[in-house]
Parts: structure tokens; sequence; C-alpha cells
């Protein structure tokens, strides 16, 4: 077995010790190089189950992570997700794999920038990624099946939770960003909106406004 694929095996092996045990999930994960998504000092460790830095002063998540928040939302192929916090644009690239549409927006141009030349070489044609202040969503393009959030909040936005379809499900870290902070699956339903706590997690906080660069 060629190193690679030792590794792919390793990778998806933590993927599923972790709890990450859907097979479109899995399969997604499988496709998308990690190793894309980190570049510099921290390349070689691309496919180890940690979070590490990336441009901006940012993280990429760890890839259990990425997975069970992937799964709890349950994309189906025609769902349109909207994703707040781009960053490396790696959920992003998996999400474009298992729904119709993705929007992903972030409060740094680079890192935009930085994400859609890497949307262009996998040639993910249904993902647009825009600069936007992500706590506000993408009025334009709601409602949303799914909601995705990358960076804790106190609370779940109001705006995002105004813009998630009934029915839709959206997936985000809640609580204070130096404190302990849950997963949160939050569900649309006709008489309002349901919370679910998924897990602990710990994530960099969401942002208001746009960034410098």
């Amino acid at each position: 077995m060629t190193d690679a694929a030792e590794q792919k095996m390793r990778f998806l092996y933590a993927l599923r010790s972790k709890g990450v045990t859907d097979a479109r999930v899995l399969s997604a994960m499988e496709k998308i190089d990690r190793g894309l998504f980190v570049r510099g000092l921290f390349a070689d460790r691309a496919y180890e189950d940690m979070p590490l830095p990336i441009s901006c002063g940012q993280t990429i998540s760890q890839p259990s992570v990425v997975g069970l928040m992937t799964q709890a939302l349950h994309v189906g192929p025609r769902d349109t997700v909207l994703e707040v916090g781009t960053g490396s644009g790696y959920q992003a690239a998996i999400l474009s794999l298992l729904a119709r549409r993705v929007y992903t927006v972030d409060r740094h141009r680079r890192l935009v920038r930085e994400a859609q030349e890497i949307f262009r070489k996998l040639d993910l044609v249904n993902i647009t990624a825009l600069t936007a202040d992500g706590s506000f969503g993408l009025p334009d393009q709601a409602p949303f099946d799914r909601i995705i959030v990358t960076a804790a909040a106190e609370d779940p936005p109001g705006p995002l939770l105004a813009q998630l379809k009934i029915g839709g499900i959206m997936v985000l870290p809640v609580g204070q960003s130096d404190a302990v902070q849950s997963l949160i699956k939050v569900t649309r339903t006709e008489a309002g909106f349901e919370y679910e706590e998924l897990r602990p997690v710990r994530f960099v906080p969401l942002v208001e406004g746009l960034a410098s660069e």
C-alpha cells in the first residue's frame, strides 16, 4: 500500500472512530483532499485529526468536527446550504459534493480569494464564495435548507434563524469564546425552533463587520 493510500485509510478510520458514520459524508471527505487546504509549516499535518492555523489568524477545524457537523446537517442532494465562515474552504468543498448549491461567506477577503482558487482547481462549480458579514447571513439568497456556522456566537444569530426554511437545519457552535462552547443543532418547525445539544467544541468567535484584508 502506498503512503498516500495508508494515510487516507488512517484518516477515514479516525473519522469513524469519532462517530462520523454517514456513508455520504465519509465518501465526500475521502474525495476532498484536506492537504490542498493546509499550507506552509503545517502542510505535513493535514491528515491528522487536529485543528490547524490558516491565514488571517483563523483555523481549519479538525476533520472529525467537520464530519460530525456535516453529518448533523443531513444535507440532501437538492439542498441549498449557507456556510458562515469560509476559512480555508475545506468545509464548503465537502458540502458541495452533498448539496445542490453552497453559498459561503467570510469577513476576510484573502480567505475568500484563496478558497475560490482551490474551488476552481477542483472544478467545484456549485459553490459561490463571497466576502460578507456572515452574522447577517445572505438575505438575497434566503431562505436556505441548511445553514452551518463555523465560528462561535453567544446565541444563534437572529438573521440566520430567520433565513432558515421551515424544516431546515442549522448547526453551529454557541457559547463564550474563551469558555466552553456547545455544538447546537437547530431545526425550524411550523411552531418555532427546536434545539439539540450535540457535543462540546472550541471555535474562533463569530465577529461582526468586514476585516481589513
